[in-house]
């Protein structure tokens, strides 16, 4: 499947995905590594209103409608702050069973398709009884009152532990503050810095 992940994570994915497919479920990455550029695409676009936001049931929102510190909120509950993706490290990607999808239905990346009554129900179960094999785990399995639940969310735990233990509320405003002078500027910058502790063990710590 085309994905860029660190290159510990590649031979037990394929591993993962091979023993998968014996199974009948076609596990392809809809999204893999993703730098710190194009995580702050998405949440300039999502904070000026360009793109999806959306509360923690799911419904759309009017992100404009929203002061600052509400509005960075919201993101937060389904998009990362730039520096604090788990995306960036290379060892979490986001999958479906491609073979489940129903002909003519796009996908849309949320909850209800991993439900008991959705195209990836059995997909939701497989994951549940088989990740840890090869050393994969959910990080947001459940609510836990930060991000919302992505249990197509997964995590190679030999890369993405470590580097989670090092994300300090210390190293994260260094990298939002230290942007090149020529880089975009993180849209509700004053508002994330602000809380930014209360952020970190919130929506960046598990």
């Amino acid at each position: 499947p085309r994905c860029t992940l660190h290159r510990d994570a590649v031979e037990p994915f394929l591993a993962l995905r091979g023993a998968a497919l014996a199974d009948g479920i076609d596990l392809e990455p809809v999204s893999s590594f993703r730098d710190f550029d194009r995580q702050l695409a998405i949440w300039n676009a999502k904070f000026r209103g360009e793109g999806p936001v959306l509360d923690r049931a799911g419904r759309a929102l009017e992100a404009l409608s929203l002061a600052p510190p509400q509005r960075v909120e919201a993101i937060l509950a389904w998009s990362a702050l730039p520096g604090a993706s788990r995306h960036h490290w290379g060892s979490d990607l986001d999958v479906i069973d491609r073979a489940a999808l129903p002909a003519g239905v796009a996908l849309q990346l949320v909850p209800a398709e991993f439900a008991a009554d959705g195209p990836f129900a059995r997909l939701d179960a497989w994951l549940g009884a088989n990740i840890h094999r090869f050393g994969f785990f959910r990080p947001y399995a459940e609510d836990r009152g930060g991000v919302g639940p992505e249990p197509w969310h997964l995590s190679f735990a030999e890369v993405s532990l470590p580097a989670s233990q090092r994300l300090s509320v210390e190293l994260l405003a260094e990298a939002l503050r230290g942007l090149p002078a020529a880089a975009p500027p993180i849209e509700g910058s004053d508002a994330v810095l602000a809380a930014l502790p209360a952020i970190h063990a919130r929506y960046v710590r598990i």
